[in-house]
């Protein structure tokens, strides 16, 4: 399988969509029937597969994994100066809403599995803290069970960010179902897309409600329809996406299991390749990695960094993407004064020496053994002191 230069290389794209044959036939039917708009059908039909995959009473679909995450810190009413605590390594998203609603986001550090380390929670909780936010990262779900103790304990809502993690268990429940209020994304790179697309889901009917009054700009069905008491946003999903999220929600057991055959078929590939930690096939609590994606860290000690890797990579027409950057040294905020003199030295690690290869649900075993060869070959190099 081996291949002669970089000109002739084929380039295997960071992420492929998979689909499995029933979606066009979906969405074309919201075409011939002119359900096309949020008020179609189909949306509320997601909303109630979904939920009742995860176990939940209630799901509000939403227009994308963000806007999730914005409605359910607002739902929650967080307000100014309320403390929530998360993890510095996550995406932008999760902090967003917080900092424009002026509560305070408290930062914790992660841990080897890329999650939010739970055991420094606890430190973190002061007379001000009203949340805890959990962010499911890349390969496992966090350690879910101390947070929800040290939530009913001393009175605290849980915010479960479930987006990576659909069709992956924690304590024999899903994900996405551990939550006061939990969060779901469905962009192309999930194991369930509308294209573009989220969902909140609940089982408190009080909070569906408000839930679905923000994602709504806030209109009250039992109102004067253009009279509001309160501000949200036009986050709705379309019956087009919501007929292509039911279409593939049929389809998730087959995703978890081949997202875990390229996942093993790469490990296996890649065995002993010199300059890479590898995922771990299970963590120490028995959870099987469901990589979401195949993420990878450049070994410490040595001379070059991730980004130095996915640049070789690029030139041998490899896809690739950095991890996240850490929330307590990205600009926006410290050009707010925020999270000043801050260090959380596993975030800052993994964030400079992690990165993942392509992981899509379009990938076929020939792509798996490509990406192998030409990563062995990079980091070959990049490891001899070559360019």
């Amino acid at each position: 399988m081996a291949e002669d230069g970089s000109a002739g290389m084929r380039p295997i794209p960071v992420n492929t969509p998979k689909f499995w044959g029933g979606e066009k036939d979906a969405v074309a039917q919201c075409i011939e029937t002119g359900w096309i708009s949020s008020e179609g059908p189909a949306v509320k039909q997601f909303e109630d597969a979904m939920a009742a995959r995860c176990g939940r009473k209630y799901g509000i679909a939403c227009a994308n994994g963000t806007a999730a995450l914005d409605i359910a810190v607002k739902a929650l009413g967080l307000g100014e100066l309320d403390e929530v605590i998360m993890p510095t390594f996550c995406i932008v998203s999760c902090i967003t809403q917080v900092v424009r609603g002026a509560s305070v986001p408290v930062l914790v550090d992660s841990d080897d599995s890329f999650n939010m380390d739970v055991s420094k929670v606890a430190a973190a909780i002061t007379p001000r803290t009203k949340a805890i936010m959990c962010v499911h990262t890349y390969h496992f779900p966090v350690d879910m069970e101390p947070i929800l103790r040290l939530a009913e304990e001393r009175g605290l809502k849980v915010i479960e960010d479930a987006a990576e993690m659909i069709g992956q268990t924690c304590m024999g429940k899903p994900c996405g179902s551990l939550g006061h209020i939990s969060t779901m994304s469905f962009y192309p790179n999930k194991h369930v897309t509308t294209g573009e697309g989220g969902m909140v889901l609940v089982d408190d009917a009080d909070l569906a409600d408000s839930c679905r009054k923000l994602r709504n700009l806030c209109f009250d069905p039992r109102k004067r329809r253009f009279v509001h008491e309160d501000l949200g946003w036009n986050y709705r999903m379309t019956n087009l996406q919501a007929a292509l999220g039911l279409s593939q929600l049929d389809h998730l057991d087959k995703a978890v299991a081949r997202k875990r055959e390229v996942g093993r078929l790469y490990s296996s590939l890649l065995q002993d390749c010199p300059g890479l930690v590898l995922p771990p096939d299970q963590n120490e609590r028995g959870e099987t990695n469901i990589y979401w994606v195949y993420g990878v860290e450049v070994v410490e000690g040595l001379s070059f960094d991730a980004e130095d890797a996915m640049k070789a990579l690029a030139a041998a027409k490899v896809g690739t993407r950095p991890f996240f950057w850490p929330m307590h040294e990205q600009p926006v905020f410290r050009s707010q004064g925020m999270f000043e003199d801050a260090s959380f030295p596993v975030a800052e690690r993994i964030a400079r020496r992690g990165f993942y290869i392509p992981s899509g649900l379009g990938l076929t075993d020939d792509d798996c053994h490509l990406v192998a060869e030409r990563v062995r070959a990079v980091m070959g190099t990049l490891c001899s002191g070559g360019k």
